[in-house]
C-alpha cells in the first residue's frame, strides 16, 4: 500500500472509463485484436487481493463477475479470460479479456507469442459495443 505517487493506475485512469465509484473503476483497454477487453481497478494503490477487506474483496470480485457477463452478452466472445497480474504494474486490478478464435494470439494467452498476423477484430464490432457495455455494467454496479 505505498508508492502510489508513482504507480501508473494511480496517477492514470487506465483506459476508457465506463464506471467508477468510490472503490473502483472499470475500464475499456484500447486494443484492436481484442475489443471489449476491460479492466477492472481498486481505486486506492494496494497491490494484493489479501490488503482488501473480506467486503472489499467480495465487492471487486462482483464487480469483476459483472464485467464478464456483460462482455459475454455483448461481444460473444468464444472464451472469456480472467487475469489479475500485476507484474509490470503492482496496483490491484483484474483483466477481463475476450477471446476470439481468430484472435492473434488464441488459443495461447494475448501475452504470448502471436499465432497469426493481426487482423484488428474491432472491426468485426458494431460502433455501439462501447456504449452497450457501459449500459450493461453500469446498471448492474449501480444497484
Amino acid at each position: 500500500m505505498s508508492n502510489a505517487s508513482a504507480c501508473e493506475l494511480c496517477t492514470q485512469d487506465g483506459g476508457e472509463v465506463i464506471f467508477r465509484n468510490a472503490s473502483l473503476r472499470v475500464v475499456i483497454v484500447d486494443d484492436a485484436d481484442y475489443p471489449g477487453f476491460c479492466c477492472v481497478i481498486w481505486n486506492a494503490h494496494c497491490k494484493e487481493m489479501t490488503d482488501l477487506s473480506a467486503a472489499q474483496r467480495s465487492e471487486l470480485m462482483d464487480a469483476v463477475f459483472v464485467v464478464e457477463g456483460a462482455v459475454r452478452k455483448v461481444m460473444q466472445p468464444l472464451k472469456i479470460n480472467l487475469a489479475s497480474l500485476g507484474n509490470m504494474t503492482p496496483h490491484l486490478h483484474w483483466h477481463v479479456i475476450p477471446r476470439y478464435a481468430g484472435d492473434r494470439h488464441f488459443p495461447a494467452p494475448i501475452w504470448a507469442a502471436a499465432q497469426r498476423d493481426s487482423h484488428a477484430q474491432s472491426a468485426h464490432f458494431s460502433g455501439n459495443w462501447r456504449a452497450q457495455l457501459r449500459t450493461f455494467i453500469s446498471a448492474a454496479l449501480n444497484t
